[in-house]
């Protein structure tokens, strides 16, 4: 398992109702983005890359879902309501949250299983089906992290704002909109906002599913989809770091750091730029350069809990227990509202079988949960372990 040091961290999504997901810092800079290295990724040309049209497209039985649906109601602001409504309830959707389905708008409605960029352009998909005016906006979200399959996740953020009609550049005394927010944590929504245009929202579409083939050790495939996201949106920073993190991973060093340096210059105080290249610093001798970075980027990050959750889970993958103990109470002191950092808790006591421990835990995990999906995943443990 990595240390500290040599954490990976891909920058990913996630989403919302009232409605990641990457940053997309709208500004110049200046130098010039460096070149692709298409001669270091020979087999990438023989990877498909969705297109926009793929991206959105709805089939006639989702489309038949909106008409039948909204064909009864006259007022277009109740069918607005009744749509958003509709997504929403169980009984209609059944919508489950999946932090590692990237899929399409008809494979997300079919599936009715996603990550939120991927019920985001469902929804905003449908929405344009039922005639209405659809925004995406990135939510500015504090730097937290994911885990999957030993790598640190970075999650941005999108949501959608509906309305009636576009809109005007004249005051509007009322112009009734919906925002539509597919992530669980409902506290986001006072979050600052900005609108983004489809095209930013297709860069993400690629950066995410780049990031799922860089996990899967898919580098030729991954680099097909980062050099899509960056030639359709040059400054868009997650898409350079993980291009970083694949150039570093095939020893393209030099290209790496062009790529973080170019990352850097959008964003200089992104504190995961500047872990991943104190990384590259230590793999090619610079490592008291490397140590300097990464001491500044910890001073930073310790009061954020969300830095202590990531650290508490990358102790429980290397069985450090009572590292991770430390990590999680931590966290808790810092914020008693995480759902995640209570299992957290209950998974150490578990391995350390401190039962009574684990019961109190996931009863403040499954209290403190903002879904009842999460909830209800909390109780079936609990159930669990009362059969124990």
């Amino acid at each position: 398992m990595k240390t500290a040091l040599t954490r990976l961290l891909i920058l990913t999504t996630s989403f919302i109702l009232f409605v990641s997901c990457q940053s997309n810092i709208n500004k110049t800079v200046s130098i010039d983005a460096p070149q692709f290295y298409d001669q270091g990724f020979a087999e990438a040309k023989h990877f498909k890359v969705e297109s926009e049209q793929d991206i959105f497209y709805l089939d006639d039985e989702a489309k038949m879902f909106v008409h039948n649906l909204l064909e009864p109601i006259e007022e277009p602001t109740e069918q607005m309501a009744t749509l958003v409504h509709a997504i929403f309830d169980r009984s209609e959707m059944n919508l489950l949250y999946r932090g590692d389905a990237n899929t399409l708008a008809s494979e997300t409605f079919h599936n009715r299983a996603a990550n939120c960029l991927s019920m985001s352009i469902m929804m905003y998909s449908l929405a344009k089906e039922a005639g209405f005016h659809v925004d995406f906006q990135e939510v500015m979200v504090p730097e937290s992290w994911s885990r999957r399959n030993g790598y640190s996740l970075v999650n941005g953020h999108i949501n959608l704002r509906l309305s009636t009609s576009a809109p005007k550049k004249v005051l509007a005394l009322y112009n009734p909109s919906y925002q539509v927010d597919f992530d669980p944590q409902v506290s986001r929504v006072s979050l600052p906002k900005k609108i983004v245009n489809k095209d930013s929202v297709i860069a993400m579409f690629y950066n995410n599913k780049g990031a799922d083939a860089l996990i899967n050790n898919h580098f030729h495939k991954a680099y097909n989809y980062f050099r899509e996201a960056l030639t359709l949106n040059p400054e868009f920073q997650p898409a350079w770091i993980n291009m970083a993190i694949l150039y570093r991973h095939m020893e393209y060093f030099e290209q790496a750091e062009s790529a973080y340096e170019y990352a850097l210059n959008i964003d200089p105080n992104n504190l995961t730029v500047l872990e991943n290249l104190a990384y590259l610093y230590s793999v090619t001798d610079r490592k008291e350069q490397a140590n300097d970075i990464l001491l500044r980027v910890e001073q930073k990050r310790k009061r954020n809990p969300d830095y202590h959750l990531n650290l508490g889970e990358e102790q429980i993958e290397r069985k450090n227990w009572n590292e991770a103990l430390a990590h999680f109470r931590k966290a808790l002191t810092l914020d008693r509202s995480r759902h995640e950092i209570y299992y957290g808790l209950a998974k150490v006591y578990l391995q350390i079988g401190e039962v009574q421990q684990v019961e109190r835990y996931l009863k403040l995990a499954r209290n403190n949960a903002s879904t009842m999906q999460e909830k209800d995943v909390y109780q079936a443990k609990l159930v669990q372990l009362s059969s124990l």
